[in-house]
């Protein structure tokens, strides 16, 4: 049992497989609750729980899985580039629309820690949450962040567009696809993609298209809006 848990490949088959299991109850259920990301989260967990298995030892394999999230990134672009037309034609909006929104997700969170009193470490980790996990995670350890809590925050809030959007867009009648897209690209980034693509292809080409733009403007904004309201507060 020990030569298999040691093993490299036991993180990854672990990883692969509560995965799969993930996407079968939620194609079953189809309820937005059982998102296969959270879903293969809390069966990875429960199993190392179970087996006494250490996180180092599972993390052997599954680290290597983090190698694939830049490229799985990049792999968005295809379905913005059948898009193209319509970016050029709805461009200024569009740059508008995600530059606010992650201004007011950074300042947001920041404000909302400082209120909750939170440590400085913690509101640095938990800044950029609404970037897709590469990004997120340069920006935390530049400022000084956690990279653990960054990771989550980013998964969290990821999970909880993915499961919230559609309602959001139909409580407030946001029918135009341009606009869903771009907000829940902006608001939770690559695993909101995932639902924006379900909705329709107009959507994903737009989350996909905000998952970059937010990545980098965040990155230009998280440290001079943190380092003004530091002051200010």
């Amino acid at each position: 049992m020990n030569i298999i848990i040691e093993n490299m490949f036991f993180g990854i088959v672990i990883s692969l497989i509560a995965f799969e299991l993930g996407k079968i109850i939620y194609n079953k259920t189809k309820l937005p609750i059982f998102n296969p990301l959270l879903t293969s989260i809390i069966i990875v967990i429960v199993i190392l729980k179970i087996f006494n298995i250490d996180f180092e030892l599972y993390n052997k394999g599954g680290q290597f899985i983090n190698m694939f999230l830049g490229p799985a990134t990049v792999i968005l672009a295809v379905p913005l580039y059948k898009q193209l037309l319509l970016l050029k034609k709805n461009f200024v909006p569009i740059i508008i629309g995600i530059s606010i929104g992650s201004v007011v997700s950074v300042i947001s969170v920041i404000l909302l820690s400082t209120v909750f009193n939170l440590d400085k470490e913690i509101i640095i980790s938990l800044i950029p949450k609404s970037v897709t996990t590469p990004i997120g995670v340069e920006i935390s350890n530049s400022l000084g962040g956690i990279t653990g809590i960054t990771v989550m925050a980013v998964i969290l809030t990821g999970i909880t567009g993915a499961i919230i959007a559609p309602t959001v867009c139909k409580i407030f009648k946001i029918n135009n696809p341009v606009a869903r897209g771009i907000g829940i690209g902006t608001a939770s980034h690559a695993v909101g993609t995932s639902k924006a693509l379900e909705i329709g292809e107009t959507e994903g080409a737009m989350s996909s298209l905000a998952i970059g733009i937010a990545g980098l403007i965040t990155v230009v904004v998280a440290p001079i809006c943190l380092d003004i309201l530091t002051k200010l507060l």
